[in-house]
């Protein structure tokens, strides 16, 4: 009988051998919870329907009869479409416009806010922000009620300063509709960059203005060499999103002309949304393709801003 002895290896247990701990188990359970659902929303609700889109911008189809491929014609039937021309110079003004309004102003406020130590700081902030808090309705119906030629505040005001122009309908003009929707737009985006950009700028440490001072710096100075160099990826990733904004929106115009008088203030958006939702004319196909068009548009513009405005900014 040998004096040697066998010694038995434990067995691993199953689970373990297929990484089914307890603690894998949450992780792969969380992970699930948290990827899957966001996810899947995504693929639903977002990139099928884009995708579903190319497909319709290659037919002639009104939504409830039989639809008819007819391959590219759509996309070449838009390029020669001088309404869609029209539309887009109008977002190119909106486009160019309103993000330099609204980021200007907004970092001047914010500038203000974060650099004079006024009492009322807490309630300004509050006040900059209500536009935000309203319904782009509340604010298209406000600002069209402000440019009514009989009760509208703005005849009012220019009546009470000794400029009389009579019952002027602003939004009834073809020569100052669309410059008169800047300042509603301009107005309802405002409030949310201000709080986005002081919240930026609180993280610049005080120490760089108070160097600026003692060497003579006035305000302008420190806002233009100390705050914007600092805050810089803010303003680049804001001016992505006011550009998008400009391009894709169309609810603001919609409710305060409708892209009139005589299609003076249409935009791209707008006219794609007549196209396959109007009354007499319908066409989901056509409107897929201008749609196409704004997507390639978008993408080109969020080249640009990557190209041409920096990603990092300054370090301190």
């Amino acid at each position: 009988m040998s004096d040697s002895t066998v010694v038995k290896t434990p067995k691993t247990p199953m689970r373990k051998l297929l990484g089914l701990d307890k603690a894998n188990t949450q992780k792969w359970i969380f992970l699930f919870i948290a990827i899957v659902p966001p996810f899947g929303g995504y693929l639903l609700f977002t990139l099928f329907p884009n995708i579903l889109s190319v497909y319709y911008a290659m037919l002639n189809w009104d939504g409830f009869t039989d639809a008819t491929f007819v391959g590219l014609s759509n996309f070449v039937t838009a390029f020669q479409d001088k309404y869609v021309w029209r539309a887009l110079t109008h977002n190119l003004i909106f486009m160019i416009t309103v993000p330099f309004f609204v980021i200007i102003i907004s970092l001047l406020l914010a500038y203000l806010i974060t650099n004079k130590t006024y009492k009322e700081n807490k309630f300004l902030k509050v006040l900059f922000f209500f536009p935000n808090v309203l319904s782009t309705v509340v604010v298209a119906l406000l600002w069209a009620f402000i440019y009514d030629g009989s009760y509208g505040l703005l005849n009012g005001i220019l009546k009470f300063v000794g400029i009389d122009i009579g019952n002027f309908y602003w939004l009834g003009n073809e020569s100052t509709a669309l410059l008169s929707i800047i300042p509603a737009w301009v107005w309802g985006g405002v409030g949310l960059y201000v709080i986005i950009f002081a919240n930026a700028m609180l993280g610049i440490p005080k120490s760089l203005y108070e160097a600026a001072i003692l060497e003579g710096a006035g305000h302008m100075t420190r806002l233009f060499k100390i705050t914007m160099p600092l805050v810089t990826p803010i303003i680049r990733v804001s001016a992505l999103f006011l550009v998008v904004g400009t391009m894709k929106g169309f609810e603001i115009i919609l409710i305060m002309t409708n892209g009139g008088p005589f299609g003076s203030t249409d935009v791209i958006g707008l006219y794609m949304f007549n196209l396959a939702f109007g009354i007499e004319y319908r066409n989901y196909g056509y409107a897929s393709a201008v749609g196409m068009i704004l997507f390639v548009i978008l993408v080109t513009a969020k080249l640009l801003i990557d190209k041409f405005v920096p990603n990092k900014g300054y370090e301190y």
